[in-house]
């Protein structure tokens, strides 16, 4: 078996055991984190940072966590509501004037939120390298017309999400959402997470590893997402990791994500770090759509930002319950009930799609299964 390292609790050993047969069988490098109450019961890692197996994936080792990230910013946006800078039923327009153009001035905030805007892709072909410019992405989704009635379905805003809450985010602060999850979150906390990678760091960072090549060609629901289409070989480029691409460009590991996230399990405080009330983090856990998603075809439910347990897609046995993944695999699971935070994260990606796969699912049983003996 796999040699795992880090601290675990025994009592949730299954844990430390499904990352190990993880590695064992499909992952290079991963890491794997449980909080409970805010504080840590698991916190393990193993494998390698590299494609050729010869650089070990350390305890703060971080790579690109891809969708993940929609959490982070989406946290931003509650903390930002809870402070009462930020009206979640507020039309788009009222922080971003701009933005009321081609019809969209009754588009609200929280229809960014839950990927209910209508504006899942930029209809102008754009390269990735536009990615790196805030501006124009932004100038150009607040020229769109929505493709559907905003606020009547979901349709996954892969890249575009990101763009749209952060900047609202910048209207209201006068700062990047990474400088204020820098500022008001991550540092505070003392999480490694980042939307904005530091030079500093570049030496811990494990690149992405592309996953197989499908033997059909994704069109049916990925491929709605190839303007511009971005894999491993762009995440892992140091542009990419400048930039702030806060719908799929955050650096961290499993410690990290789970860290932050359980502030929204625990009641707003951890640490003694207190970055929400109560009923903030309540917030996230209001429904804004149930149904089929019109990009990625399956039944979701989506809450003020995240994915809401549901049985279409059960990922915890308790209503109260939110979360997503990234492409390629990595997750986070945000148990309000249990006030727990389940985080995987890893470098090799197999999944094409963003709610995990059987790797992250593995670690989340493992922690549900522990809970319950």
């Amino acid at each position: 078996m796999a040699q795992v390292h880090g601290d675990c609790d025994e009592r949730f050993s299954g844990v430390r055991d499904a990352l190990a047969a993880s590695l064992d069988r499909d992952d290079v490098g991963a890491s794997a984190a449980v909080f409970l109450d805010g504080r840590p019961v698991v916190d393990v890692w193993g494998g390698y940072a590299d494609a050729a197996r010869t650089v070990p994936w350390e305890r703060d080792t971080i790579t690109n966590v891809w969708s993940t990230t929609k959490t982070m910013t989406a946290l931003c946006a509650l903390i930002l509501a809870d402070r009462g800078d930020l009206d979640l039923d507020a039309p788009v327009a009222a922080y971003w004037p701009e933005f009321a153009a081609a019809g969209k001035d009754a588009v609200l905030v929280r229809h960014l939120l839950s990927h209910t805007a209508g504006l899942p892709v930029w209809e102008e072909p754009i390269t990735v390298e536009d990615l790196y410019d805030w501006d124009k992405a932004t100038s150009l989704l607040a020229a769109q017309a929505p493709q559907w009635e905003p606020g009547t379905a979901s349709g996954y805003h892969a890249l575009t999400q990101g763009y749209l809450v952060g900047e609202v985010i910048r209207r209201v602060t006068g700062t990047t959402v990474g400088a204020f999850l820098a500022a008001e979150v991550a540092g505070p906390l003392g999480a490694d997470f980042h939307i904005g990678l530091d030079p500093a760091h570049d030496h811990r960072v494990a690149p992405n590893l592309p996953g197989p090549r499908p033997r059909e060609p994704r069109a049916d629901i990925m491929g709605k997402f190839t303007n511009p289409a971005v894999g491993a070989r762009e995440a892992s480029s140091l542009p990419w990791r400048r930039a702030e691409i806060p719908a799929a460009g955050g650096q961290g590991n499993a410690r990290s994500v789970a860290l932050i996230q359980s502030v929204l399990a625990c009641g707003g405080e951890v640490n003694g770090v207190r970055l929400l009330s109560e009923a903030g983090c309540q917030t996230v856990l209001r429904q804004q759509s149930d149904g089929k998603d019109l990009m990625l075809g399956v039944p979701l439910r989506f809450g003020m930002g995240y994915g809401l347990n549901s049985p279409a897609v059960p990922v915890s046995p308790n209503p109260r319950t939110c979360f997503w993944g990234g492409y390629g695999g990595s997750l986070i699971i945000v148990d309000l009930d249990a006030r727990l935070t389940i985080a995987y994260v890893m470098n090799q990606m197999l999944h094409p799609g963003t709610l995990g796969d059987l790797r992250g699912a593995s670690i989340a049983m493992a922690a549900y299964g522990a809970l319950a003996s």
